[in-house]
């Protein structure tokens, strides 16, 4: 199940540039596809071993196994999704969600919190903001 799901991950991080999302962190090629797939296959999958005791379809557990698990899924992505749009819609209305395009060219690290992440030609001794370089 681990290999089949990962392979099918593998290929859901793909789709991202395909149909153009924002996932710096594929979030939605890992943890929903993966989700997803995981919680299908344990309803194919599962054994009387399992801690619940109810075996999965492939194992002669019958459908209402099989046949419950997509709502699970279902349920957790409607409540994500729902309570994510909401509160998308709090910030953009309170805070909002992008900065000033000046801010996001010249460093929003600079912008939002008054220091350089990054001290790319700074010295040892101290950075923009007065930063010592920690040594690894």
């Amino acid at each position: 199940m681990g290999a089949v799901a990962g392979a099918i991950c593998c290929w859901a991080v793909g789709l991202k540039h395909r149909f153009g999302y924002d996932d710096s962190l594929d979030v939605v090629g890992v943890h929903l596809v993966g989700g997803i797939v995981g919680a299908l296959g344990i309803g194919l999958l599962a054994t009387k071993l399992a801690p619940t005791g109810v075996a999965g379809l492939l194992y002669g557990g019958g459908s209402p196994s099989s046949v419950n698990k997509p709502w699970g899924p279902g349920v957790v992505l409607a409540f994500a999704f729902t309570m994510s749009g909401l509160l998308g819609l709090l910030i953009e209305k309170t805070i909002g969600f992008r900065i000033t395009r000046n801010h996001e060219v010249g460093g929003i690290d600079l912008a939002a919190h008054g220091e350089a992440a990054y001290e790319l030609h700074g010295t040892a001794a101290g950075g923009p903001a007065g930063m010592a370089c920690w040594p690894i």
